[in-house]
């Protein structure tokens, strides 16, 4: 009889062998050196709709246009969070995911953990963004990973006035990330 304890990296390694094929490879480093994240943040004012204006491409992201993402607060006071793009065009077909966040404790709120496959978290920093306006959220934020393979640049308007796309290029520049590696999303 073989004991249980040596199985478990045989049935574990197929399952991550499998994640990564859905995922697939990440891009190049956008930033060798991620800042950590410049603010807090109040998550009732993080909560709604946000549109992607640019983001570094990511194999689960690849060809999607018209990139929203909806925030809300389960009833176990995780985060609800709804991605949905249309791919390859305004036009393609709609996608949707659904997944769950959690804020790291000693965060500032400015650090979530975010999962779309069952056990499997990943980092979420709010890297920076706007002060809230009138209506108590925030007009904009720009959000990475440590690794610096991952960012994105989120607004409440599907297009941002020049003055705000401006804005947010020099501050993706200050916190070290390559300009060259963005990807602007088509928004309706």
């Amino acid at each position: 009889m073989i004991p249980a304890q040596p199985l478990r990296p045989l049935i574990i390694a197929p399952i991550l062998l499998a994640l990564g094929a859905c995922v697939g490879s990440p891009g190049p480093v956008g930033n060798p050196a991620v800042p950590e994240p410049a603010r807090a943040v109040a998550l009732p004012a993080y909560l709604g709709t946000w549109y992607e204006y640019g983001r570094y491409e990511a194999p689960f992201q690849e060809g999607c246009e018209g990139v929203t993402a909806q925030y809300s607060l389960r009833e176990d006071d995780k985060i609800k969070v709804v991605n949905s793009c249309y791919k390859g065009s305004l036009e393609g077909e709609f996608k949707q995911s659904t997944g769950k966040a959690k804020v790291v404790d000693g965060s500032d709120g400015a650090k979530l953990k975010v999962s779309f496959f069952g056990p499997f978290y990943g980092d979420y920093w709010v890297l920076d963004r706007g002060e809230p306006g009138t209506n108590g959220q925030y007009p904009w934020s720009i959000v990475g990973e440590p690794s610096g393979r991952y960012l994105w640049m989120l607004t409440r308007e599907a297009k941002p006035s020049a003055e705000l796309r401006a804005a947010l290029e020099a501050r993706v520049r200050e916190l070290g990330y390559d300009w060259d590696l963005v990807r602007l999303t088509q928004q309706d």
